[in-house]
């Protein structure tokens, strides 16, 4: 019998928006993968055949997802096993089913997010206007609008799916104003957005602080968060991934420490994540969110050339070199706006 507990648990794993829906089949694929990280493969070849895909998460492209390997069971006779067997195994596969959306819906804005109008990039020209060809100059405006509209695309994604997953593996729960047992010391009826709360605990995730300004009342709203954490009888913590210093760090910093509460910074908050989330839940965190995180923090390059173009097909070519070489990348695209004209930059 399947628990409403449970049955609640998966179907808000399945989908994200009106776009993403995970199929039984999905979902397995998924399930054989956490067996898999959890060195749990006797335990998934007494389900079904797992001679297949055994590579990690990142490894794989997204339509290996599409098979499962458990042709033999459905989907809740597998995911009881594996909850009844394995520590954890409901908020790891919560997890690691938000990471897969997330994915997913970023792969439909690759292959749709327009590109830009006329009437959107032309107001900007005032700033570069006669420093180039006119075409040219055309060209790599309506590129950078492109390219800065997918990387806010992406920002957004990865900020709602940071807090979810971080308060998921510490076992709290994320709590929006209206529902927050944070209140605002100066009116207290009204209550203030907190990302986790375990326990007396209330913790603040942030992935950076930057020194640039957010406007002064945004910014007081930031210090006098933790001074209401204590008000309200919750201890603040402090949680930021990016140890890069600057002025707002050590005063955000300062106000949570003043407030009684608690600040780990860069590998301190990594490894009181891991600490407080126990052996499943540190697993995940290590192989789906740190690692990839700093391999790529490591192994940025500035382009030593790029060449962005599109084709009569409309999908996106991406090639520039790196001191180890050369690299190029197509997008595949579904959107029918006019191709753009290519850009190359040395």
């Amino acid at each position: 019998m399947v628990s409403l507990e449970h049955r609640s648990l998966v179907t808000a794993a399945r989908t994200l928006g009106k776009a993403i829906y995970l199929s039984d089949e999905q979902m397995l694929a998924i399930v054989g993968l956490i067996l898999s990280d959890l060195g749990r493969i006797d335990m998934a070849e007494g389900l079904g055949d797992l001679s297949g895909d055994r590579r990690p998460y990142f490894d794989r492209p997204l339509s290996s997802f599409a098979k499962s390997p458990f042709e033999s069971f459905t989907f809740w006779e597998v995911f009881q096993a594996c909850v009844e067997e394995v520590e954890d195994f409901a908020t790891y596969f919560r997890c690691v089913c938000a990471i897969h959306k997330s994915r997913c819906k970023y792969d439909l804005i690759l292959t749709s997010q327009p590109f830009p109008t006329s009437d959107q990039i032309a107001p900007r020209v005032l700033l570069e206007f006669g420093l180039s060809d006119p075409v040219a100059l055309a060209t790599w405006m309506a590129w950078r609008k492109w390219l800065f509209d997918l990387d806010n695309r992406a920002g957004q994604e990865t900020g709602y799916l940071f807090e979810p997953i971080l308060a998921a593996a510490l076992g709290g729960v994320s709590f929006p104003a209206p529902r927050s047992p944070v209140k605002r010391a100066e009116d207290q009826s009204r209550g203030r957005q907190v990302d986790c709360i375990v326990e007396l605990d209330a913790y603040e995730f942030k992935i950076r602080v930057t020194i640039a300004a957010s406007g002064q009342g945004r910014w007081r709203e930031e210090l006098a968060f933790p001074r209401d954490c204590a008000a309200s009888g919750f201890r603040p913590i402090l949680v930021v991934l990016d140890p890069t210093p600057n002025q707002r760090l050590t005063d955000l910093a300062t106000a949570f420490e003043q407030a009684g509460g608690l600040v780990y910074i860069g590998d301190q908050a990594w490894a009181h994540l891991e600490d407080k989330a126990g052996t499943t839940m540190a697993t995940f965190l290590e192989r789906y969110v740190r690692r990839p995180v700093a391999e790529i923090a490591d192994r940025i390059q500035t382009p030593v050339d790029l060449t962005l173009s599109t084709g009569p097909d409309g999908n996106v070519s991406l090639r520039f070199g790196l001191l180890d070489g050369p690299y190029e990348r197509v997008i595949r695209r579904s959107a029918t706006d006019a191709p753009l004209p290519g850009l190359y930059e040395e």
